[in-house]
């Protein structure tokens, strides 16, 4: 597809701003490596060879009984008995001493791990003597208060508030786009009403009702999303009713009208574009403000249930245990990374659509 002289100078102006690029190139490598976080962070193998045949619990669920065991339950890999077996392909001497049946039997099958063998939630009895324990060789950021490894978490966290975030962002800024333009190319009576509505939904305790609705009802991903779409559309709103109210009277709306252009053609193509500086120069406001009220509602426990991986929660671990500094340092520096990387982004598309702004 061929790109118009327009999307070139964006584009062009975009690549020239080089903190923007390589921020979004980071970002990017660090998104996309988490939502393959289960190949990287894992208590189940990626691969498993037992008795000359591939096995990839990854994807599968597997019986105890299908790797020499006597159980019709799932295996489980990390126990020394299954990783004997399989080993070995179903020496009935493991039940008895697994480490030296290791040692003296023929090894025909082997496991392969993901490079972190732990899951966010799974809980180390073997390896950690003390919760939260310290960064250590099994554990290289350490883990928390319930022997969980920490870096498994972040991974699975920082995946869990991008997409967190997208959800929310994408409706909010659709409904304050939709209802900044109603109210600023209409204006007048629609405008009044508009802006009283806008003015008394902007006065609701957003925390109070998150607190009466979690008391209501079970906090999941979609309702928290829901909630706070209702409540973060009117971000947008000011903004792009400031730009279309002061567009309406431009020439070039006028003579649209006059030939008889449809307004909601005039509203989306013509005018929504001169609109759009504003609104990307609030997006990287909304997107932060989003994850950071993500991690407080995770931190004040009114936010996603306990079973999603949360920053919010290590945070409040961090809080309630001081002497483990790893865990505030891995919450730290993974927001405080994130956000940095997101807004030096939309800067950067900020300065792209700015008709201002050219750049060698």
């Amino acid at each position: 597809m061929r790109l118009s002289a327009l999307s070139r100078r964006r584009l062009h102006n975009f690549r020239a701003n080089r903190r923007a690029y390589w921020s979004l190139w980071i970002f990017g490598l660090l998104f996309i490596t988490s939502l393959f976080a289960e190949f990287i962070a894992n208590d189940r193998p990626l691969l498993v060879s037992y008795k000359g045949t591939l096995y990839m619990p990854i994807f599968r669920t597997y019986a105890d009984a299908e790797f020499g065991g006597d159980f019709a339950t799932e295996a489980q890999y990390k126990d020394p008995d299954m990783q004997c077996l399989i080993t070995t392909g179903g020496n009935e001497s493991c039940f008895d001493d697994p480490a030296a049946t290791l040692k003296s039997a023929p090894h025909t099958g082997w496991i392969i791990w993901p490079p972190i063998p732990y899951s966010f939630n799974t809980i180390d009895t073997q390896n950690v003597e003390t919760a939260p324990g310290p960064p250590d060789a099994h554990h290289w950021l350490g883990t928390d208060d319930q022997a969980r490894d920490l870096g498994a978490r972040i991974i699975y966290g920082f995946r869990i508030s991008v997409l967190f975030a997208i959800a929310v962002i994408v409706p909010s800024a659709a409904l304050g786009i939709l209802a900044g333009a109603v109210q600023g190319y209409f204006g007048g009576i629609v405008d009044l009403l508009f802006q009283r509505f806008t003015e008394i939904w902007g006065s609701l305790p957003f925390l109070y009702i998150i607190i009466l609705v979690s008391a209501i009802f079970n906090m999941s991903f979609w309702l928290l999303v829901g909630l706070l779409v209702l409540f973060g559309w009117n971000a947008l709103d000011g903004v792009v009713r400031a730009e279309f109210f002061r567009a309406r009277n431009f020439e070039y709306v006028r003579a649209a009208k006059a030939l008889g252009v449809r307004d909601r053609t005039i509203m989306f193509r013509h005018v929504l574009p001169n609109a759009m500086v504003a609104t990307i120069t609030m997006l990287p406001f909304m997107i932060t403000g989003t994850i950071g009220t993500l991690a407080g509602l995770d931190f004040l426990g009114f936010g996603l249930p306990s079973a999603y991986p949360s920053l919010g929660e290590i945070g409040l671990q961090a809080k309630a245990h001081l002497t483990s500094p790893w865990l505030a340092a891995a919450v730290f520096f993974t927001t405080v990374t994130m956000l940095s990387l997101l807004v030096f982004i939309f800067e950067g598309v900020r300065d792209a659509f700015d008709p201002r702004k050219v750049f060698q």
